[in-house]
């Protein structure tokens, strides 16, 4: 393992912005622009898709944070646009596996609220970020510790309807 302070807090960083940019357009925004990304569709077990709170709104919204700050961290705009795609990428693909299991949109599902989100676009962009295997996981675990704390102060700003 190679990782070092300044990748770290570099690659954390897109993940911040890549997941958090959705959040804070939903407390600006609240229903504004907010057109679900699965179009109110449901899937062969009569659930949703996705649910009501992934929409085209977050998806634009992490791009247009991810691609700038990954420039301004020195990487192209297309590891930012990777990076985004994947990180709502693996949000989806937790949304879609909760709304398998029953839970409700926005529901708490500890591990796959942050695993996919965070696993998925570090190791698509491993070789551009200089990643290897055991420093995504160091990574997922401190995005997954990260997430709990901001999760409960952005819960006490009024960000987050719910804490983790």
């Amino acid at each position: 393992m190679n990782l070092d302070l300044l990748l770290a807090i570099k690659v954390l960083l897109l993940c911040l912005a890549a997941n958090g940019a959705p959040v804070l357009g939903k407390w600006l925004l609240g229903t504004r622009g907010a057109v679900p990304i699965d179009g109110g569709l449901t899937f062969i077990d009569g659930r949703p898709v996705l649910g009501r709170s992934k929409t085209l709104r977050g998806l634009a919204l992490s791009v247009a944070a991810t691609v700038p700050l990954a420039m301004l961290l020195g990487y192209s705009w297309q590891l930012g646009l990777t990076f985004s795609a994947m990180t709502m990428l693996g949000d989806s693909l937790s949304s879609f596996t909760k709304r398998r299991l029953g839970i409700p949109a926005s529901g708490k599902f500890r591990g796959l609220d942050q695993i996919p989100e965070a696993a998925l676009p570090m190791w698509v962009c491993r070789a551009p970020l200089g990643l290897g295997a055991a420093d995504i996981v160091v990574l997922v675990a401190v995005f997954i510790a990260g997430d709990f704390v901001l999760s409960k102060v952005m819960y006490r700003l009024g960000i987050r309807e719910n804490p983790y």
